[in-house]
């Protein structure tokens, strides 16, 4: 059997003689320079006010990790160097030799230290980087520059795009040993590479295992075995003989055999598991796992043993044309789904700071708001095993991008090659993860090629085409045919259409947020929407942490710093405005955006869910923050749940209710994504802002499961166009929805009224409100009662006499409770200025 020994402790980094001085600070592996000089004390944080402007020099810089390597005591034929992640141009070097170089941040690397280990003393490693920004201008000055939506060259070498900053992100290019490293000693052969390829056919489960194997020169002319075998693992992903409750159940395991001929490289062998429990999707049923291990056998001797968990589901995505163009469907095991799903950047400026449990916890959140989708977007990384082990237990699909985003890139050597290994090495890395559903090919770069003016300024150049239409694809059919690829996000299928095209594949929609009001989603029924949203601050909390300003406005010098978006503050004064008069002061402000944001997202899903199965998705951009910023995000970068967050779990629930326009007049949509019909009585009330009920109706309705029922709304339930002083209310089985004719600005909302209780509890506290008035959207702000505090509840329209109680986590509600909640609570009646 081979021994791995991890290399985590010992390491050292060079500091460069300018500006820090010169010298050596110790260095976590795995990790990065920022990460490194930060515990060293030597830098400030780069997250809070423009620190991130100050530490630019390090992107810039070259350095060097260096450590001891233990002697070499093995027995074994050969020894490997192995990296899992260098970031990202690097020389390694075992005590004086130079072992290999690096240029890709997405691949792991081995290299044969065999006999450079001595056998009495430690043996020095070094692993010296060179700055991306130099590797970058070299490939430049090799191939040529390349349009780039950044003014970074993140195109020009394989590292994380949003390193060099993004919309949201702030410019940190780091480097360092990002992933795991080892040292592994073996003899006569070794598992090189494992590809599963998990299929179910008439009831039976197949798991093709196609094998790479290395050699030794003394294992040249063996016949070795491969035992494969599958057995089922617990119902929630552990691994253990066992179901989800902890009770104790027989484990069937299969397994094969299988012989390599003398000199053979590969191997593959078939295990067959008859009637297995199927993956489903989270809200379709349950995740269960099988473990799956390849033990290497030479005789009765174990040379190596690879092991991971499968699930037995299929995937398929239907194209098909139909009177709308062509669909864009995601199909498991046979299933249509409704994609309720969100975009996933780095959690964090600072990978290498992601540990597994921050995996899990912004994962399960995203599972608790109702989303079955995560889409990894291409500006990012190939995340951890740990982010895709939670998407397995979870229940949640992953759409993988290729990591392509937003710029056009070289397909000329010494990049293509990179890339080509970079896309095997990750198919094949990911295979086993029954989440995973979808390869993309790119970001927004189809695009971009056809609408952002590079036709002409890429004169003929290469730009990616080749990477889309072309080496990936081939690469997912070559080793991993059982999930379906798509070449690009907006893509429609093929050049006879416009890229974003909504009728076919799948489309963006950004002219909402650039220039647009949030109404305007009503406009088209898009197939399959992969990108939308709508920005707003992060909260309170994180403001008062991460800026300095005194005082904060939206335009104090911190704010505008942590608004990376072109123009943010002046399009989110233009969506203010589409509906709103001018906030009272900055707190107001900062409660409106929040307003906003969650109305713009809801505007569009209940508009897009309500025209199902004809528009297959929603992901909405995006689900989290890597630092401090105003973004799009529903999870702010200090982990603070935005109001959008909770209208997600409304908007994402099994059942929604919504009330839209809808030829000429108003329909309630009646969104049924369970599993069981629902049937029942709408109950529609026509309602004065006083409280006073003008009208009621009663209307049945039956909705299948994975369906949609509509119901016209009679007229006299139906509220004047333009009123200012009545609107619409439709509640079906404790579902609810709004329709307010007229926009917040010209709505006579009441000055609010209400009363307030609140109740400690072991967690914290309970607030009741109890309204006197009508009040709109109304919304605790935990954080400004305590800087850790969390509620369950986001905005919550009341009419007048009802109750809302609010539970609040990790509040200690002494002294005057009542005083503290009344300064936290912001609601649309008193936010905006009034006029006249």
């Amino acid at each position: 059997m081979k021994d791995a020994l991890p290399l985590t402790g010992g390491w050292t980094l060079r500091l460069p003689d300018s500006p820090l001085g010169g010298g050596r600070v110790p260095a976590q592996v795995p990790g990065c320079v920022h990460t490194d000089l930060l515990a060293a004390g030597l830098i400030p944080d780069p997250f809070l006010d423009d620190n991130e402007v100050g530490l630019s020099w390090i992107g810039r810089t070259d350095w060097r990790y260096d450590t001891e390597l233990a002697p070499r005591t093995t027995g074994h034929e050969r020894t490997d160097l192995v990296f899992d992640g260098l970031d990202t141009v690097a020389e390694i070097r075992v005590g004086s030799t130079v072992v290999g170089t690096t240029r890709n941040m997405h691949r792991g690397y081995r290299f044969d230290v065999t006999g450079l280990l001595a056998a009495d003393a430690p043996t020095p490693l070094s692993v010296l980087f060179t700055s991306a920004y130099a590797e970058a201008d070299a490939v430049r000055e090799k191939l040529g520059d390349r349009p780039n939506s950044y003014p970074e060259p993140f195109h020009l070498l394989r590292k994380m795009a949003c390193n060099f900053g993004w919309d949201w992100g702030p410019t940190l290019v780091t480097a360092g040993i990002w992933r795991q490293a080892r040292v592994e000693h073996w003899s006569t052969a070794r598992l090189a590479r494992v590809t599963p390829q998990v299929t179910v056919e008439d009831g039976t489960g197949r798991v093709r295992l196609d094998l790479d194997l290395e050699r030794t020169p003394g294992g040249e002319g063996r016949r070795l075995t491969v035992l494969a075998r599958v057995g089922a693992a617990r119902a929630d992903g552990a691994r253990a003989e066992g179901t989800a409750d902890g009770a104790r159940t027989e484990i069937t395991t299969t397994e094969a055999r299988a012989e390599t001929t003398a000199d053979g490289a590969a191997a593959s062998l078939t295990v067959e598991v008859p009637d297995p429990e199927l993956w489903w999707p989270r809200g379709y049923g349950q995740q269960p796992l099988y473990d799956c291990e390849i033990i290497l056998l030479d005789g009765d001797r174990e040379l190596d043993r690879w092991t991971r968990r499968v699930g037995f589901r299929t995937v398929a995505l239907d194209t098909g044309a139909d009177e709308h163009g062509s669909a864009f469907t995601l199909v498991v095991n046979g299933e249509p789904v409704f994609a309720r799903g969100v975009n996933w950047i780095p959690d964090d400026a600072l990978v290498t700071r992601v540990t597994a449990e921050r995996y899990r916890t912004r994962l399960r959140q995203a599972a608790d708001a109702g989303v079955d989708l995560v889409r990894v977007w291409g500006g990012g990384i190939y995340e951890s095993e740990d982010f895709y082990d939670a998407c397995d237990e979870l229940g949640l699909l992953v759409w993988q991008d290729f990591l392509f985003a937003c710029a056009a890139y070289p397909e000329e050597q010494p990049l293509r090659g990179e890339i080509e290994a970079e896309a095997r090495e990750n198919v094949t890395r990911l295979a086993p993860h029954p989440s995973l559903v979808l390869w993309n090919g790119n970001n927004e770069n189809l695009w971009a090629f056809r609408d952002w003016g590079w036709e002409g300024e890429l004169a003929g150049d290469s730009w990616g085409e080749g990477y889309y239409l072309g080496l990936l694809p081939r690469v997912v059919a070559e080793t991993d045919p059982t999930r379906p690829y798509w070449a690009g996000s907006p893509w429609s299928g093929s050049w006879d259409h416009h890229p974003n095209d909504p009728d076919h594949g799948t489309a963006h929609s950004w002219d909402v947020w650039n220039r647009l009001d949030h109404t305007e989603y009503r406009t088209q029924i898009p197939r399959f929407l992969a990108e939308f949203g709508f920005q707003a601050p992060p909260a309170y909390a994180t403001l008062r942490r991460a800026l300095s300003d005194a005082p904060l406005a939206p335009d104090s010098p911190g704010m505008l710093h942590h608004q990376k978006a072109g123009d943010g503050n002046g399009k989110l004064a233009r969506g203010l405005a589409h509906h709103f008069n001018e906030a009272v002061d900055f707190d107001a402000w900062h409660y409106l955006t929040q307003v906003n944001q969650a109305r713009a997202i809801a505007t569009g899903i209940e508009h897009w869910r309500s025209h199902w199965p004809r528009c297959a998705g929603t992901v909405v951009w995006q689900l989290n923050d890597c630092w401090p910023v105003t973004s799009w995000a529903a999870i702010d970068g200090d982990g603070h749940l935005k109001p959008l967050y909770h209208e997600l779990r409304r908007l994402y629930a099994d059942r929604l209710l919504t009330v839209q326009p809808r030829d000429g007049g108003l329909v309630a949509a009646v969104v049924n994504q369970s599993a069981e019909p629902w049937t029942g009585h709408a109950v529609l009330r026509r309602i004065a802002v006083d409280g006073t009920v003008l009208a009621q109706e009663r209307l049945p309705f039956g909705c299948a499961a994975r369906a949609v029922a509509t119901l016209p709304v009679p007229g006299s339930a139906t509220p004047a166009e333009g009123s200012a002083k009545e609107l619409l209310v439709v509640e079906a089985d404790g579902a609810r929805a709004f329709w307010f004719p007229a926009r917040d600005k010209d709505f006579a909302y009441p000055a609010p009224r209400w009363d307030l209780s609140v109740a400690t509890t072991g967690a914290g506290a309970e607030v009741t409100v109890t309204a006197r008035t009508l009040v709109r959207d109304l919304l605790l702000q935990a954080d400004r009662l305590a800087p850790g505090a969390r509620t369950d509840t986001g905005l919550v329209t009341l009419l007048p006499g009802e109750s809302a109680t609010i539970a609040v986590h990790g509040w200690a509600a002494d002294g005057s409770p009542e005083a503290a909640v009344e300064k936290a609570l912001f609601c649309v009646n008193s936010a905006q200025k009034t006029t006249g």
